[in-house]
């Protein structure tokens, strides 16, 4: 039982670290251009608002979402005493809560794999940018299959799918706005107070990929208060200390995307009652997420060998 916590955890701190990759990058360059006890004030509250507000909520949000006959207090009793009754109906429940998030992760994934900048770890990943307008048709072919599939075992699963996809194009266009917005984030010119307004919004947004991929690890809020927090904590000290670090392993964002792609085709599996041991999510972050530390590493050695 506690070899199970211990991996589950594991999990969890290594996925909100490879997920938040960008949001680290982009905080540390803006930080850069402003005051240092505006860098202190945000690095220090950031902190508290990204782990103990955000990450700290959502989790409980989610849960309630998908089991809305349950008040707030009862929500609260399941996550912190196990009650075995809500146990029992919150496991009921699964299903609709790992469908839209692995709808939602899925999207994540593909958007990134056809439409964004990249630099390409593989050749296929060129060719697939190049046909980005196939991506709308894969999307829509897609949720369609799923939802048809839905419909078929239980319409609230249906219902469940299109809200996952509906929060993706969501938030999707705010993180597009967010990378126009960078670029006037980094005038000096701006006040320190809109920047780090900016950067705790942009910081949300960027947590919901986390919060939600939490739930293909385990649906045990406390569990994933744990993991995501030791994670969060661990991108603020690259934040501060490490961005040289993350700059030069260029694949890591690859990595991310392509675990997070996978841990929504878990969620999806899952969500239509098939069983995936508790260690598989854990194992395909840490086998992904070494292969593109491998591939970084790599690059690094053929720039350097290049230099010399």
């Amino acid at each position: 039982m506690i070899l199970n916590i211990i991996i589950v955890i594991i999990g969890l701190c290594m996925f909100e670290i490879i997920s938040s990759v960008d949001n680290a990058v982009v905080n540390a360059h803006v930080l850069k251009t402003m005051p240092e006890k505006y860098r202190k004030l945000f690095l220090f509250w950031g902190l508290i608002f990204a782990v103990f507000i955000v990450r700290g909520i959502l989790p409980f949000l989610i849960v309630w979402m998908v089991n809305p006959a349950l008040s707030v207090t009862e929500v609260f009793t399941f996550v912190f005493s196990q009650d075995p009754k809500i146990e029992q109906y919150v496991e009921q429940s699964k299903p609709l809560l790992l469908l839209g998030g692995g709808v939602y992760l899925f999207f994540v994934a593909l958007a990134w794999l056809f439409l964004e900048e990249k630099k390409y770890a593989f050749l296929v990943e060129k060719f697939i940018h190049r046909q980005g307008i196939w991506f709308y048709f894969l999307a829509s072919v897609s949720l369609t299959a799923i939802i048809y599939t839905s419909l078929i075992i239980n319409p609230l699963l249906a219902l469940s799918a299109s809200i996952g996809a509906s929060a993706f194009f969501l938030t999707d266009g705010f993180k597009k706005n967010a990378e126009e917005k960078e670029k006037q984030l980094l005038n000096p010119g701006m006040s320190a107070w809109s920047k780090i307004l900016y950067l705790e919004i942009l910081d949300a947004s960027f947590s919901i990929d986390g919060v939600i991929g939490a739930f293909a690890f385990t649906v045990s809020v406390p569990l994933i208060l744990i993991g995501n927090g030791i994670g969060a904590f661990v991108v603020r000290e690259f934040t501060i200390h490490g961005l040289n670090i993350i700059t030069k392993y260029a694949y890591l964002k690859n990595g991310a995307m392509y675990s997070i792609g996978v841990l929504g085709a878990i969620m999806i599996l899952e969500s239509f009652g098939q069983e995936v041991p508790f260690w598989m999510p854990t194992l395909n972050t840490a086998v992904i997420l070494l292969l593109f530390l491998f591939l970084s590493y790599r690059e690094i050695k053929k720039s350097e060998a290049l230099k010399d």
